[in-house]
């Protein structure tokens, strides 16, 4: 069953692992999926700086000349930081909130002009950093935490809007791929840190790429029509406790 079939998706940091994945389930179903990450990023089809508003302009502007509209948007470009509050230099709180909370914004404000012409979904990538604090994510915990209340508000817009725009957030634990590598080793001990964050999920394993993407799936698909403004943790049931 192709559940996302003609529908254009904007995807960005799609030379990521979890952007990747998402490209790879929009085709998978159908869809006509849009890569973008910056320059120099392999399999990707326009440089996007998500943290630069012309990149997005022109973006926009080719995906409008190609194809007139816009179904989806999959904001999944991001970047983390391993440091407490004490440790963290303004400049990096500058980086992190540029790419993860700015770029997001810069998404979803942008591309709305194309996504409500015909209606369409917004999928805003947060973590379950966005909804739980950790010591050494100040930076990190404070980008997500606002794409979460930020997906939102934009929701609540969407909803006004004819045709609406839905607007939802998904909130991964950590997955294996490249991010939580380089996590695991600012903190100098990566195996035994890898093992730590394993414990501390119920499910006791790291998440899957893929598992995001089938998340993101249904949210861009007609089977959520009657969902915004949620937040959908993929967690291995880490916030239950």
């Amino acid at each position: 069953m192709a559940r996302l079939r003609d529908k254009i998706v904007l995807i960005t940091g799609a030379g990521g692992a979890i952007g990747r994945a998402v490209a790879g389930a929009v085709r998978r179903e159908g869809g006509v999926a849009i890569t973008t990450d910056l320059a120099g990023r392999d399999g990707i089809d326009h440089a996007l700086d998500v943290t630069a508003e012309e990149d997005w302009r022109k973006v926009l502007a080719e995906v409008e000349r190609a194809h007139r509209r816009l179904d989806g948007l999959v904001n999944a470009a991001g970047i983390a930081l391993l440091a407490t509050i004490e440790d963290t230099d303004y400049a990096a709180w500058r980086r992190v909130m540029a790419v993860n909370l700015d770029g997001t914004f810069l998404g979803c404000k942008h591309a709305l002009a194309l996504l409500k012409r015909e209606g369409g979904a917004i999928v805003n990538l947060s973590s379950i950093s966005g909804i739980v604090g950790g010591h050494n994510l100040a930076a990190y915990n404070a980008s997500k935490g606002g794409v979460r209340l930020l997906t939102k508000s934009v929701a609540l817009h969407g909803a006004r809007l004819r045709p609406q725009v839905r607007c939802n957030s998904v909130h991964p634990a950590f997955l294996e791929g490249p991010m939580v590598e380089d996590i695991l080793a600012q903190t100098g001990r990566p195996e035994i840190a890898r093992g730590q964050l394993a414990r501390d999920i119920p499910l006791g394993r790291l998440g899957e790429p893929a598992e995001v993407a089938d998340m993101c799936v249904y949210l861009l698909s007609d089977e959520s029509r009657f969902v915004t403004g949620a937040e959908f943790a993929i967690d291995g049931g880490l916030t239950a406790r």
